[in-house]
């Protein structure tokens, strides 16, 4: 492995998607990071990442002491539009001895980062921007493995073994009460076909009126039902290790990537059109093979997994490398 010398700031806003690409990328990477979970304040909220005069200032005040100051990290990731701001500051505060990795379209041109990783379907171009079909994620054989070993009982739960991730409303893709009754009606036409067990996961989003729906229409089948740490802890990695198939919820990039990352069927429940962008996403993932609706009959055949950020942080690195050359020159 291509060694690369200092250290990484890892920045986000705290939201769970673009901790886990970040955090991910940042532990492929293999340099020890710090990281840095930033707020940002009015003005540079409503305009970021392009309004950079007083950009320190974004931050709040109890943010504001010792955060963006030297020494510079050898390299800096960020996820979201407001860590954008922050990436983008620091390639020109450290006189752009920081490599900046910016994940996700920052919505101006990329060639303010060293490195955009942006995927295919939010259809930026750029010759620093890398193209993965799916979003960033630590699943491998080793995390499904970790899992499986997590949540030993799931093993004797009868098969097959369906995990269903459950997402939560975003913007043109409502996700309530009806939409949770049309999804169990499919979950238990297929368990009366197939028999096994259901494995349901809420995420963070999920709005409670979807959980008292699967509380309720699920009750008889075996396997488990979990909303929050009320019900202990999160079983998601086992679930994952231990899944036969997955059915996930059409909204949720991150969450369908990782399931595709799996190497088992995975499917969806699409009930009304999809945004154009999430349309782009889910057409990807079919036309390689990787995402069956719901309704579709279901080889349990493993298939190819979808893993991209090993091989992603491969080109990186190289770049990084190459980044950091004239400086270890200099030293």
């Amino acid at each position: 492995m291509l060694k690369l010398h200092g250290d990484c700031w890892v920045i986000t806003d705290g939201r769970a998607g673009n901790d886990r690409q970040a955090l991910a990328l940042a532990e492929q990477l293999g340099l020890p990071f710090r990281h840095l979970v930033l707020g940002m304040r009015a003005p540079w909220s409503w305009f970021a990442p392009r309004l950079m005069l007083g950009g320190r200032l974004a931050l709040p005040a109890e943010q504001r002491r010792g955060t963006l100051v030297p020494p510079w990290p050898s390299v800096a990731i960020g996820c979201g539009r407001a860590a954008a701001l922050y990436t983008r500051l620091l390639r020109r505060l450290s006189e752009e001895h920081t490599y900046t990795v910016q994940i996700l379209d920052p919505r101006m041109d990329s060639l303010h980062w060293d490195t955009v990783i942006a995927p295919l379907h939010d259809q930026l171009s750029g010759p620093n921007v890398l193209h993965p079909l799916g979003s960033l994620n630590q699943v491998d054989d080793h995390w499904l493995a970790d899992g499986r070993d997590i949540c030993p009982s799931f093993g004797e739960l009868p098969q097959p073994r369906v995990g269903v991730l459950l997402g939560g409303p975003r913007k043109g893709m409502p996700m309530d009460a009806t939409y949770a009754e049309q999804l169990a009606d499919r979950l238990l036409t297929q368990h009366r076909h197939e028999g096994g067990s259901l494995l349901v996961l809420a995420s963070r989003r999920t709005p409670d009126a979807v959980m008292e729906v699967m509380r309720r229409r699920l009750a008889g089948v075996p396997g488990l039902i979990w909303n929050n740490r009320e019900d202990g802890t999160n079983p998601y990695p086992g679930v994952l290790g231990w899944a036969d198939s997955l059915v996930v919820t059409p909204d949720s990039v991150n969450m369908l990537s990782e399931a595709c990352a799996v190497g088992c069927p995975v499917q969806t429940y699409v009930a009304r059109p999809l945004p154009a962008k999430v349309a782009r996403f889910h057409r990807a993932l079919r036309d390689a093979g990787l995402l069956h609706d719901v309704d579709e009959p279901l080889s349990r055949q493993r298939q190819l997994p979808l893993r991209e950020t090993a091989a992603l942080t491969s080109t990186l690195r190289l770049r990084i490398a190459e980044h950091q050359a004239p400086w270890e020159r200099k030293r």
